[in-house]
């Protein structure tokens, strides 16, 4: 089997990419390392089953070649973050409204089994159901979030039309080895670690009571395999641990100091998916817990040595559109 890897350099897409080369495919990963990096792809970079290219899914002609003979398309590049994504809209719809389109255009062209989307849970925005269900209304509250649900509908627009195999899966607060920690203020371990390998306080946001279904990074890739290889097709998919965790309860397991920053407009209280489509459709749940996951994570804290080290002044001027647009 070939599978093809968009954003394959990047955090889930590296871990994606090992899954699949664990269960015998042939695998390509492309990537124009705007956000991932070669070094995610060490422990399969001689493997003789996978191979890169360096290509933006924002062209067409500089991907579409790459899609031929492909039985399975996991489609994960994208930009992320929620700040970059007010200040910079343009280039976010161009990766993952247009870029989408590109792929979805290559996929057309080459006949394959499957493609699978990685859609994101920020599409509900702030909900009023807990667990909450695929079934619960779109409401994006910033630029990031609304060009990720335009590529699922697009995704699953072009599935119905072209009768192109598609899953969208919803992915909820995923984090592990390789998480991305370069550029604007944004995922908490990513911040949490390099604050506890620098023995600087934990910056928390509000009362630190707010919940996030926290995923671990294998698990996730174990979705997406799943969903490849399923008879399911055209369906829409949360994918979440299967319970919900307090920042707080993750400083009990960080141990160390704390800081507390401002509440921020237009984050939820809670993040917590409805997983009964999932394990009913693929039979898949999740299955690494949280204080194992947050363990692996301290056990390989010296990766996020060249994290930046963020404080109460640098979060302050990297959010500060965060709270001018948002508010």
């Amino acid at each position: 089997m070939k599978s093809v890897v968009t954003g394959g350099s990047g955090f889930i897409g590296s871990h994606l990419c090992e899954k699949l080369i664990q269960e015998g495919h042939q695998v390509l990963a492309i990537d124009n390392l705007c956000g991932g990096k070669l070094t995610n792809l060490d422990s399969i970079a001689d493997h003789p089953n996978f191979s890169f290219a360096k290509a933006d899914i924002r062209s067409f002609s500089e991907i579409e070649a790459h899609f031929k003979d492909a039985d399975y398309v996991f489609h994960l590049a994208a930009l992320a973050d929620i700040v970059p994504s007010i200040e910079n809209p343009k280039g976010y719809f161009e990766t993952n409204v247009t870029g989408t389109y590109n792929v979805l255009e290559s996929v057309k062209k080459h006949s394959i089994k499957k493609l699978v989307y990685a859609a994101s849970s920020s599409c509900y925005g702030i909900p009023n159901v807990y667990p909450t269900p695929e079934t619960t209304a779109i409401a994006p509250k910033y630029p990031y979030a609304l060009t990720k649900f335009l590529g699922e509908e697009l995704v699953m627009h072009w599935g119905q039309v072209y009768k192109i195999p598609v899953i969208s899966l919803r992915l909820f607060n995923v984090y592990g080895p390789r998480a991305r920690t370069a550029g604007t203020y944004g995922a908490a371990f990513g911040v949490f670690l390099a604050q506890k390998l620098n023995k600087k306080p934990f910056t928390i946001v509000g009362d630190g009571k707010q919940t996030r279904d926290f995923t671990f990074v294998t698990d996730v890739a174990d979705a997406f395999y799943t969903a490849s290889i399923s008879n399911i097709a055209q369906e829409i998919m949360n994918v979440g641990s299967g319970g919900h965790y307090s920042v707080n309860e993750i400083i009990e397991l960080l141990k160390g100091d704390k800081v507390f920053i401002p509440k921020r407009p237009g984050e939820p209280d809670c993040t917590f998916a409805d997983i009964n489509k999932i394990q009913n459709k693929l039979g898949w749940s999740a299955k690494v817990p949280l204080k194992e996951g947050v363990n692996r994570l301290i056990s390989q804290i010296d990766d996020f040595k060249d994290a930046p080290v963020w404080d109460l002044e640098s979060i302050d001027s990297a959010t500060k559109n965060w709270f001018k647009y948002l508010k």
